[in-house]
């Protein structure tokens, strides 16, 4: 059986809201194992393990956050050439622009040789202020609906052997 992988990292909760509703599209799809997984924890082994990813994150200061980051970083190379082809999309959960973070993690996706199967959905929260950025986020039905559809999307190629 295939398997998607979503990584996600969220302060605010707005990250971990797309994720969870990729992961709930993908499990209505059926047909592969989804594994949920916080950046924190995750590690080079859950990437090679799976066929396809998620990737979910906050932009913090125009840039990935951190945590999602260190993910990355600490996964680099351990995995570099042995998951080119997979396919991935990803989520950027953004105050107002979301572009750099998009651009990076797209940058580091390519360096991996995956295979980008959606466009990267940027969500904006229109949070300004300090207190608007730290504060908990809702995400709007119409943006859980794409995510669910993205986890959905990806599920479905997995198991159809599409991507």
């Amino acid at each position: 059986m295939k398997s998607l992988l979503i990584v996600w990292y969220s302060a605010t909760g707005g990250s971990r809201q797309l994720a969870e509703a990729a992961r709930d599209g993908a499990l209505a799809a059926g047909g592969v194992e989804v594994r949920m997984v916080a950046a924190d924890t995750a590690q080079a082994g859950d990437l090679l393990a799976a066929d396809g990813y998620v990737f979910a994150c906050p932009e913090n200061l125009a840039a990935i956050a951190g945590v999602m980051k260190a993910f990355l970083d600490r996964s680099y190379y351990p995995v570099l050439g042995r998951i080119e082809g997979r396919p991935y999309a990803a989520m950027i959960c953004a105050g107002s622009d979301g572009t750099n973070a998009q651009r990076q993690l797209e940058r580091i996706c390519t360096g991996w040789r995956l295979k980008r199967v959606a466009d990267t959905r940027i969500v904006m929260v229109q949070a300004q202020a300090p207190e608007e950025i730290l504060a908990p986020k809702v995400i709007g039905t119409a943006d859980l609906a794409a995510a669910q559809e993205l986890g959905a999307t990806l599920a479905a190629g997995l198991e159809l052997g599409v991507f």
